[in-house]
């Protein structure tokens, strides 16, 4: 039996955490995050630019700082 990855685009979400005005955005994976246990992460500014992959707890971690640094 062969997996076929799944070719459909990624669904990117801005962080409530960001920065309204253009700044500090961020954004992530939610479908890619509940699939596959990894959470994607990029800069919104530059869409096809590098992203993070991050494990649960690491997105948790981030969240956490957002939260107290935003």
């Amino acid at each position: 039996m062969s997996i076929t990855p799944d070719t459909q685009p990624l669904r990117w979400v801005k962080s409530t955490y960001s920065n309204g005005q253009g700044g500090e955005c961020i954004e992530w994976a939610p479908e890619h995050a509940a699939a596959t246990g990894e959470f994607l992460v990029r800069d919104s500014k530059d869409p096809n630019g590098p992203h993070l992959t991050l494990s649960r707890e690491g997105f948790a971690a981030l969240v956490e700082f957002a939260k107290h640094h935003g």
